[in-house]
Parts: C-alpha cells; structure tokens; sequence
C-alpha cells in the first residue's frame, strides 16, 4: 500500500466520518431519513439565472480555459455589487478575485500565506475548511472560542499577546457557521485594530451575508475605516443564489493579498468556467427578487423547526442569519450520543456540535435546508423523540 502524505493525517473530522458511517447504515436498514446536516441549498436557482446559464453552455465560444483572475465582466459586477449593498469601493483589477465556490480561496489563503510552523487564529466553532486549510499549509492551530456568553464573538481581549504577535492570520465568519451568530461594526472596529496592534492578515468568511431574517441586514467586516489595509472577505455567489454546484464566489479586499492569492492559484487551476461567470454576473447585476424570495423560504423554515421544537419544550435562540439553526443539547448526553440517537430512533440527521471543534460541545448543527412539508414531518419526529426521554 502506498503511504499517504503526513498532511493529511489530520483532515476529516472523525465526527463527520462516524455520522456519514451511521447514515448509510440506517439507510441500508430501509430506514427514512431526513437530513438536517449539509449545509447546501436544496433550492434552484431562479429561472432567469439558469437561462443565462443554459445560453452560455450552448455558446461553442464558451470552452477555452478561462484566466484565473476571470472575466473584467464579472469582477465589475462584483465591485458594483458590493458598492450599492454595503457602500464599500473595491477596483476591480486589483481587488476583486472569482473564486471556484468562497471555500477553494478559504482553502488557499493559507498556502499563500501559512509556512509550515506558523501559527493561525481559528475560531472554534468553526467551518472544517478553517481547520483543514491550515494543518494542509502545515500550520498551527490556535483555537480561539467562540462562546455564548460573548454571542458567539471571539473576545480579543483574551487572546494571549505573545500568541497573537506570533500569528500571521485571524479567521472570522459572520454571519457564523455553525453558530448562526452575526456581528456588529463595532466588533469589526475592534478586529481592525487588533489586527493592526498584532500585525495580523484578517480573512473574513461572509458566505451568508444575504441570508438573514426579519429586515437584518449584515455588514461587510470592509465597512470599517482601514479594512481594507488588514484584510480580505470571502463571498459565496453559491450560497446566495443556490448554484452551490456550480461553485462559484470572489474575495475582495487587500491588493497585494488579492495579487499573491491569484498568483497562486495561478499555478494550480485555471479560471471559473465561463458560462458560470455570465451566470453570476448577471445575478449579481439582476433584480434581487430570488435573493429576497430565499431569505422569506429560509425565516419560514427556521420558525417551522423553531417553534415546533419548542412546543416539545426543547428551546432554541432563534438566529438573525444563516441557514442553520445551532441548538443546545436538550438532553443530559453529550453532543454525540444525543445525535446518534435521534438519527437511529427518529430517523432526523443533525450534527454533532462536536464535529465543529471543541467548544462546539453541547449543541448540534440543524440545517434548514429541506421543503416546509419535510420540516414538519422532521419536527413531528423530533417531538415524539423528544418525548420518549
């Protein structure tokens, strides 16, 4: 057998693995499951959106490798996107950078920027990329937590300095994964400004910026005076218009990041496929109907699995943004076990907050993404579950 490299010793969280091992087999069982796990849209794209992209496929001039740095048409969308949603000006030459989906630039930011031995700041919860990206670039995680108390918010204060002057990136998300936290100007203040004290590359993953609830509205961590001089902002065109398999995003933000990434990524992959690229240009730059039809399926979703659950008495903080719902664990067991055993007695598949890091301990990962009529058929479950213990 052929020995796997050493860096990959630490991907693929043994808790995800064992959750994926008990779904096949209940499956394999004949049992009916209902997934609340992936976090992936299970919505179409809107109409118009798909026709762009159908004409672009059926363009034989569409099929040549495309640059890494994309189209100048859809890094202009982008730029003016970002102008009108959050005020923020951005060159399009030299700040904008598509992306194959927000999580292959999370991925390179740290063989950009990570040498082997260097440390990183990682929220903890946090999206595995976070995680993966930087034990594949051979750094070192600092697990920085994120924690109720503090509204699931890195508190900078606590941060050792003789640790923070020592690492050379900080990983922000907001609103969070998994936590469904969001944050306020004032927290991105105070981001810059310890990244400026501690001389920090900040990256701030803002994949959900346009799923959120009842009129919130999330701010870009680039709103702030000199952002732009610390940082960089991953966006998930996926995410937003449900082309998560078409995977595609952009970064924005710091020239001279946005340049060494591109460099890069350059020396590994060709540019996002071109008829993908007109289709997020044009939904982008297109009346925002879809986005503002996905935030209203998403809010009833999320009160559907909210409020049914709390009728069983097990009562959930109802998140502002996101497409999950991060929920403590309503019986004395741990995140694991409690998860384990929804899935085999009622046949609904959450994540163990666990998988998420160690402070994820105590809750699980519901993922809104399922028609209302399965929400309710899933909230029945958990009720009758819920009521056995």
């Amino acid at each position: 057998m052929y020995k796997p490299a050493k860096r990959l010793e630490g991907l693929g969280a043994s808790v995800f693995t064992e959750m994926d091992n008990l779904k096949k087999e209940l499956e394999k069982e004949g049992k009916v499951l209902i997934n609340l796990s992936i976090g992936s849209p299970d919505r179409a794209p809107a109409m118009e959106i798909r026709q762009v992209l159908s004409q672009a496929v059926l363009d034989e001039t569409q099929y040549g490798y495309t640059l890494t740095r994309g189209t100048e048409e859809f890094r202009k969308v982008c730029a003016a996107w970002y102008l009108d949603r959050f005020g923020v000006s951005l060159n399009s030459e030299t700040e904008v950078l598509p992306l194959m989906g927000s999580q292959d630039g999370l991925a390179h930011i740290f063989l950009a920027y990570i040498d082997p031995g260097d440390m990183a700041l990682i929220p903890d919860p946090g999206y595995p990329i976070y995680t993966a990206g930087l034990i594949l670039a051979g750094g070192e995680k600092v697990a920085v937590p994120l924690l109720e108390e503090n509204g699931f918010l890195p508190d900078l204060r606590k941060i050792d300095p003789d640790i923070a002057r020592k690492a050379k990136l900080m990983l922000l998300n907001y609103p969070n994964n998994p936590t469904a936290a969001v944050a306020t100007l004032s927290f991105f203040e105070e981001v810059v400004e310890f990244a400026k004290e501690y001389d920090l590359l900040i990256c701030h993953d803002v994949a959900y910026s346009e799923l959120a609830f009842e009129g919130y509205r999330p701010v870009s961590f680039l709103q702030v005076r000199g952002a732009k001089e610390v940082g960089i902002e991953f966006h998930s065109v996926s995410k937003t218009y449900n082309l998560a398999g078409a995977r595609l995003g952009f970064v924005v933000g710091n020239a001279d990041v946005i340049g060494t990434l591109s460099q890069l990524k350059s020396n590994i992959d060709y540019g996002v496929f071109a008829p993908v690229l007109k289709a997020g240009a044009f939904a982008l730059s297109s009346v925002q109907d879809s986005v503002e039809e996905n935030r209203n399926a998403y809010q009833r979703r999320r009160d559907i699995l909210i409020e049914g659950c709390a009728s069983a008495g097990w009562n959930i903080p109802i998140p502002k943004g996101s497409m999950f719902i991060w929920a403590p664990v309503p019986t004395k067991q741990d995140s694991v076990t409690f998860a384990r055993e929804l899935a085999r007695e009622a046949g609904v598949i959450v994540v163990p907050g666990l998988a998420f890091g160690d402070h994820g301990e105590g809750y699980v990962r519901i993922a809104m993404v399922q028609e209302e009529s399965v929400l309710r058929e899933a909230v029945g479950r958990i009720q009758r579950f819920l009521g056995k213990q």
